[in-house]
């Protein structure tokens, strides 16, 4: 990840309204070689705040990664995937759908909406843990990110 050093926690933010899948995902994370650090909310008009807080008072909080369930109550997620792209004033950092639904349309919605990637719910702790893994292989370890704003 760019400007992430080893020693420097991963903060993730995690849009999630179900709080045993928001426990489960933080609970998966534990199992990994990176520190995270999770900013959890329940709603995209929370996280709209909390992004925008980042981008305005203070941008040292900006997260890392996204973890985005779509059915959301207030602000769903493809409504939060479109404040992303229309409002902040910086690229925003990687968006993984996190969703318990398999349908090609939310799929397909998910990505028009510059999701970049879209992974389906896991049904087990060793699932979540599985995918926290590959998480992190890939979006952590891996993939370069567009640097922080100035």
């Amino acid at each position: 990840m760019t400007d992430h050093t080893p020693d420097e926690p991963v903060d993730i933010l995690l849009v999630e309204d179900n709080r045993g899948d928001a426990r489960l995902a933080q609970e998966a994370f534990k199992a990994t070689n990176t520190e995270v650090r999770f900013h959890t909310v329940p709603d995209g008009e929370e996280a709209t705040s909390y992004l925008q807080v980042c981008q305005d008072d203070d941008p040292g909080t900006r997260p890392d990664l996204i973890l985005l369930d779509l059915n959301l109550p207030r602000v769903d997620g493809f409504t939060l995937l479109d404040r992303l792209s229309e409002e902040l004033d910086y690229p925003p950092p990687p968006v993984l759908v996190l969703s318990s639904s398999n349908t090609e349309e939310d799929i397909v919605e998910s990505y028009e909406r510059a999701a970049n990637a879209y992974l389906t719910k896991p049904d087990s702790p060793d699932e979540f843990s599985s995918m926290a893994q590959a998480i992190e292989d890939f979006w952590i370890d891996s993939a370069r990110h567009p640097p922080a704003p100035s």
